[in-house]
This record gives C-alpha cells, sequence and structure tokens, in this order.
C-alpha cells in the first residue's frame, strides 16, 4: 500500500480520536501561531491539512478560507466547526494541491509538515500556490539541525505510518525550497521540539 493511501487510513481511524489527543494540549500554540495572520480582510488563506478544524475557532471572520485535507473523515468534523466563516472544505493532497498558481494571499500549514510523506514537496506546494509577498504560517515538531535525539529519529519509520514523523528537520526542508524568506522561528512546546515559523515568499 502507498504511503499516501496508508496515511489516509490512519487518519481516518484518528478521526474520532484525534480532538481528545491533541485538542487542549495544542490550543494556545495554535492561537499564537494564528495570530501571525493578522488583518486578513480581503484575503484568501489556505488551512492546509486543515484537520478536525482545531484552527478554526481562532479565526477572523472578516477572511475568506480554504480547508484541504486528505481525511474525508477529518473534514467532516471541521466542518462542524466553521460556524460563520467564510469557509470552504475540500479533500486533497498537500504535496499536490489542487490550486492554481498564486491563489493564496497566506497558507497555514499546522502539524502537516512532519505528517506527509515529502515535506519538502508539501512546503514545496505552499509556496507555489501562495502570492510573492505572501506568508507561510507552520507550526510543527522538527529536528534541529545535528541533533541527535536517537530515539526520535528510531521511532519515526513506526510513528509515521501511524500518525507523524519525529525526524524532520525543518532547515533541510526549507533547504529543498528556494524563493522563501524565514521571517520568524519561536520555539514552544516540547522545550523547542514544537516551533512557530513564518516564512515569506520572495519570488
Amino acid at each position: 500500500m502507498s504511503p499516501f493511501r496508508i496515511l489516509r487510513r490512519a487518519y481516518t481511524v484518528w478521526a474520532p480520536f484525534y480532538d481528545a489527543v491533541v485538542g487542549a494540549p495544542l490550543r494556545e500554540s495554535r492561537r499564537r501561531s494564528l495570530a501571525g495572520l493578522g488583518h486578513v480582510s480581503g484575503q484568501l488563506i489556505l488551512l492546509d491539512g486543515v484537520g478536525t478544524g482545531l484552527d478554526l475557532p481562532w479565526l477572523r471572520p472578516d477572511g475568506r478560507y480554504v480547508g484541504l485535507d486528505l481525511t474525508p473523515a477529518m473534514l467532516n468534523r471541521a466542518r462542524a466547526r466553521a460556524g460563520r466563516l467564510h469557509i470552504q472544505f475540500q479533500i486533497g493532497d498537500a504535496m499536490a494541491l489542487p490550486f492554481r498558481d498564486h491563489a493564496f494571499d497566506q497558507v497555514v500549514l499546522h502539524l502537516i509538515l512532519a505528517v506527509v510523506p515529502d515535506p519538502s514537496a508539501a512546503l514545496a506546494e505552499a509556496a507555489r500556490v501562495v502570492k510573492p509577498g505572501g506568508r507561510l504560517l507552520i507550526f510543527d515538531k522538527f529536528l534541529r539541525p545535528g541533533e541527535r535525539a536517537l530515539f526520535r529519529r528510531l521511532m519515526s519509520p513506526i510513528v509515521g505510518r501511524l500518525a507523524t514523523r519525529t525526524n524532520v528537520v525543518f532547515e533541510e526542508v526549507l533547504a529543498s525550497c528556494p524563493g522563501l524568506e524565514l521571517m520568524r522561528d519561536e520555539p514552544d512546546l516540547g522545550r523547542g521540539w514544537f516551533r512557530r515559523i513564518v516564512l515569506r515568499r520572495v519570488r
């Protein structure tokens, strides 16, 4: 079975329990990251890997949003959180986004780069669909360059098939995607294993 199908099946199983596991522990981290969107009036923003919609309560109502996820079971839960937001939901693959170039003003990537089989492809696709000068807001867990983290590296092949990878080095992913400028990189949970990152597309 392909990694794509394995991931989709795993998150179909995870959907009923996902909020209980990651909802409360990451709530404030999500809020802090999304505050970086700033004024969103008139903007179109992609929530790339929207999951069950745990980001939605923190979004400003004057923006327009597209929530994309691989798994219908996750999107069904996100729809229930939409409230009065101007948001459309779409099934799709973060590594091959079904959108034209430069379609979005900003892209949110929360807990997706360390989940997909090819994080470089996912970041490159997010960069492709954001406008020049647009920003990418990232919240995820990453190793630092040269960080040993032996347990995380050994566990990644196992847990990566079930939920998330634990061996992704953000700096390596960023280096594979030219045209992105690092604007902010702040440590968050897990003594900085989780990070809040803002990138800007410069060309």
